[in-house]
């Protein structure tokens, strides 16, 4: 089945969106979103990346929302497109568990639809830029590295390389998870996520002010089902192996992480859903050519932090990507 037309987007002008199908399984019609917005005619004659497509893949109980993320790049004469995956946001359905999938592979027909229609086929005539958050960060290491010399460069925000516990953790839990996934994988868990992090935003004020998608990016996030937690540990155990992303790859993380065990008001300056000392050790073994930026006051999207470390955010990746991609 072929894709849809551009419609418009519930993000308003200049987003627009398009549903890619992919498919079925048992739960039904599956389809991948993808939401683009394009650069004005200057930008596009005179602003330094005018060649260069960016593809953006969100984390973990999330859809892309982040405009100021989109016009960043549109500034610099980037089309921006961003993947709502498969059972997340715009592309989740009726019935579906949301962000269940049993292997991170799977998302490679997620993103070779998108990319079809960018126009970047086997042979594309643009350069690409693969920016993830969190899971999404894992999910485009893990695509980069069987990948390679697709993207030009590779930028990761707060992404999930490592299990918050540890190395230690993983290893210990894998094989009762493997097993547990073989047996019951969509088996209820219990719930882990207080709202914290949702709260800390809400304070920010970096929410979206969206109606009727609430249940896209619930305060509480998803329920986490064996199966989807023991596809993540196969990709931190196969980054923690050493992979090699085949490009040059900046990783923006926060300075700290604070446990979210309670509410404090460092929550609002620190990363809470990871341990970002684990994260930016994991990082050196994704290639060659990593670069590694803390940004002191962020918060685990660090493009949603308050007003300073965003634009401290912001300012790293705007002259890391120009020099990277103009070089």
């Amino acid at each position: 089945m072929a894709a849809e037309a551009w419609t418009p987007d519930l993000l308003g002008a200049p987003f627009e969106q398009r549903t890619l199908p992919l498919g079925e399984d048992a739960e039904g019609e599956l389809v991948a979103t993808l939401v683009r917005s394009l650069p004005g005619w200057r930008q596009r004659m005179l602003a330094p990346l005018n060649d260069v497509d960016v593809l953006y893949v969100h984390g973990w109980s999330d859809f892309f929302f982040q405009t100021e993320l989109a016009r960043a790049w549109n500034d610099l004469g980037a089309r921006f497109y961003a993947l709502d995956l498969r059972k997340y946001g715009r592309s989740l359905r009726d019935g579906q568990a949301p962000g269940y999938v049993d292997s991170l592979d799977t998302y490679d027909a997620d993103i070779a639809a998108a990319l079809a229609a960018m126009g970047l086929g086997d042979q594309p005539s643009r350069r690409l830029v693969l920016l993830g958050h969190s899971t999404g960060g894992l999910v485009l290491t893990l695509w980069s590295a069987r990948n390679p010399g697709r993207a030009s460069a590779l930028i990761l925000n707060s992404p999930w390389l490592e299990l918050q516990t540890g190395a230690l953790a993983r290893q210990a839990l894998s094989p009762v998870l493997r097993a547990h996934a073989r047996v019951a994988p969509l088996a209820a868990t219990p719930a882990i996520d207080m709202g914290f992090y949702a709260r800390a935003q809400g304070e920010i004020g970096s929410l979206p002010n969206l109606e009727g998608v609430e249940h896209w990016r619930p305060a509480a996030a998803f329920p986490i089902h064996p199966g989807w937690l023991n596809a993540i540990l196969a990709g931190h155990q196969r980054v923690a192996a050493g992979v090699d992303v085949g490009c040059p790859a900046l990783v923006l993380l926060s300075a700290r992480s604070t446990p979210p065990f309670k509410w404090v008001d460092a929550l609002t300056s620190t990363d809470s859903v990871l341990t970002v000392d684990d994260v930016a050790r994991a990082a050196v073994r994704i290639g060659s050519m990593v670069t590694l930026a803390r940004i002191e006051g962020a918060i685990h999207d660090v493009f949603l932090s308050r007003a300073a470390p965003r634009a401290h955010a912001y300012g790293v990746m705007r002259r890391w990507a120009t020099q990277t991609l103009r070089d």
